[in-house]
């Protein structure tokens, strides 16, 4: 009887693993959506072509993990060998356009659906990338820095392509400080001995919160004003 509770449990597990994995692909894919829509947003204000809008909305799906590679000296870069991110971001930024004229990305920014879909996907970017520096030998520190730049980068990246300041830079909410706080309580519980999947929800859950309570409540950091002096 004890050993058919023990093996009952176990399925149990295993299938919660499971969903809990399967949760997390669809999530990253849903991300790099609406990292490609955000681009191709960024492109349409600044008056782009079609080329335009596809090459900003691809980099910001794999702008992150491009510089997370880079940093760690993995050559070639990860989308090199899997170019799935690269074609997602691209179709996502391609359907953007036709979907702004009929009225549904504006539907979707109305109900923060792009923001939420953003900060779901950032929030497992920055916990990906933080695991593959702990991997490739970061220490801790490091290792956090490393993930919230695969959270943001791309972004950064994009604003760059666009001939403005990084909105990460100057927005004022918490993006940057929530990715990187949520790095540091992954390597903070990865210590604890815990579960995989506590060791991942748990932060990722915490960078998306904070995110989103920083949108609705405008929640952020002060900003430097220096034009006067």
């Amino acid at each position: 009887m004890l050993a058919d509770v023990v093996l009952a449990q176990g399925s149990t597990e295993q299938t919660v693993t499971e969903a809990l994995g399967a949760l997390q692909n669809i999530l990253e894919y849903v991300g790099t959506i609406a990292f490609g829509i955000s681009g191709a947003l960024v492109a349409g204000r600044k008056r782009m072509d079609f080329v335009g809008v596809l090459i900003v909305g691809s980099i910001v799906a794999v702008g992150g993990g491009t510089m997370r590679d880079v940093f760690l000296g993995n050559f070639p870069v990860f989308w090199v060998a899997d170019p799935e991110f690269v074609v997602v971001g691209a179709v996502a930024a391609a359907l953007t356009i036709p979907l702004f004229h009929m009225g549904a990305v504006q539907a979707l920014q109305n109900y923060r659906l792009v923001d939420s879909f953003d900060a779901a996907g950032m929030a497992l970017f920055v916990i990906t990338g933080t695991n593959v520096a702990l991997s490739a030998g970061a220490n801790d520190f490091s290792a956090a820095i490393i993930g919230t730049i695969s959270g943001v980068g791309g972004g950064m990246i994009r604003d760059v392509l666009a001939n403005q300041i990084p909105g990460v830079l100057k927005s004022g909410h918490l993006y940057a400080t929530a990715a990187f706080a949520g790095a540091l309580l992954y390597v903070l519980i990865l210590s604890l001995s815990v579960s995989p999947a506590i060791a991942l929800w748990i932060p990722a859950l915490t960078i998306f919160g904070l995110r989103m309570f920083s949108l609705h409540y405008g929640w952020g950091l002060p900003k430097f004003d220096a034009r006067d002096q």
